[in-house]
């Protein structure tokens, strides 16, 4: 009987060992789930800076095309009316 009382006191110690080992295990997973959600959150935030970033020197592009357009086309038609006065 005495035994048994043995047997059952170290399996009881071994399993509280292996469920300590697999607590501690998911604790260290879920502080890295934690740590890659505030990164994942960075770079998103990072994302979006560079894509208003991106945004807005293309828009700033696009309106020197235009003003740089309007120009050309405004000095072609001084040209074209010099040419028709000489004429």
């Amino acid at each position: 009987m005495e035994n048994i009382n043995n047997i059952t006191v170290l399996f009881g110690t071994l399993i509280t060992l292996l469920l300590s080992v697999v607590a501690y295990f998911i604790k260290q997973l879920h502080t890295d789930f934690k740590s890659m959600e505030k990164d994942l959150i960075e770079v998103k935030t990072m994302a979006l800076i560079i894509k208003t970033e991106f945004k807005s020197g293309n828009d700033l592009l696009n309106q020197k095309v235009e003003y740089l357009e309007k120009r050309v086309n405004n000095i072609e038609l001084t040209i074209l009316k010099n040419q028709d006065h000489e004429k």
